[in-house]
């Protein structure tokens, strides 16, 4: 029986290697191009014959689009909406990366932090040149929080810079330690049924059925969770707080 850790093995589909460059078509890649089509997918046909009366794909389609738009807005505000086609495509990937990972014989290639990272490191970048476009110099006060005693800036401006070139590896890590984590519980809960028997087996089995249930909850948070904390760097860059 595969280990707990072979589930996020990165295989080749299409191998393909320029020079000492692998580049590769992989299960994660095939993931990663699923995701891309059906988040485009949804949008595109759930919104091509919009109806007063829609249906369920224009309903999902609107659904998601206000839901994150609505957060878009809290967080950000008005100035916001220049981003929503960015932190739309982000959580709408991650979403989808999450869920496909759920299914049988899937890959949940946001459990490797090299993914995540990226995704992060994207956001981290976004934000730093929206916020010197914006604010110019202006935009170091972002570390200096207003009011604080000269004594006190001393502690803060440094702690302030720190979480802020930090924010890349908490962002990506928090998603991929949470898909990690999820999926080596139920591959060790469903090694433990396998192992126990058809009869002792039972109680581990209906305990990987019940963590099921709690993995597609926490796929979705995890990639609400990622989208909020995009909007609230966003608004650091937007808004300067």
């Amino acid at each position: 029986m595969a280990g707990p850790i072979e589930q996020f093995l990165i295989k080749p589909i299409v191998p393909l290697k320029v020079g000492s460059l692998d580049i590769s078509f992989t299960n994660s890649s095939a993931m990663m191009v699923a995701a891309t089509a059906l988040a485009a997918g949804i949008v595109v046909f759930g919104m091509r014959n919009k109806s007063l009366v829609p249906g369920r794909l224009q309903s999902l389609a609107e659904m998601l689009h206000d839901f994150v738009a609505s957060n878009l807005k809290d967080v950000v505000g008005p100035e916001g909406r220049p981003f929503f086609p960015f932190v739309f495509s982000l959580f709408m990937f991650v979403l989808l990366g999450n869920l496909l990972g759920m299914l049988p014989y899937g890959f949940t290639f946001t459990s490797h932090l090299i993914v995540t990272m990226t995704l992060a490191m994207a956001v981290f970048l976004l934000v730093t040149v929206v916020g010197f476009v914006r604010h110019g110099t202006h935009f170091f006060g972002l570390f200096a929080p207003q009011g604080a005693p000269l004594p006190v800036m001393f502690i803060l401006v440094p702690i302030e810079v720190i979480s802020y070139f930090i924010r890349p590896l908490t962002h990506g890590m928090r998603l991929f330690g949470n898909m990690m984590a999820g999926h080596i519980m139920l591959k060790v809960f469903a090694g433990f049924s396998v192992m126990m028997g058809v009869v002792f087996g039972i109680v581990p089995m209906v305990f990987n059925v019940a963590m099921i249930g709690l993995e597609f909850f926490i796929a979705c948070l995890q990639a609400y969770v990622f989208m909020v904390l995009t909007c609230i760097y966003l608004n650091d860059a937007v808004n300067l707080h």
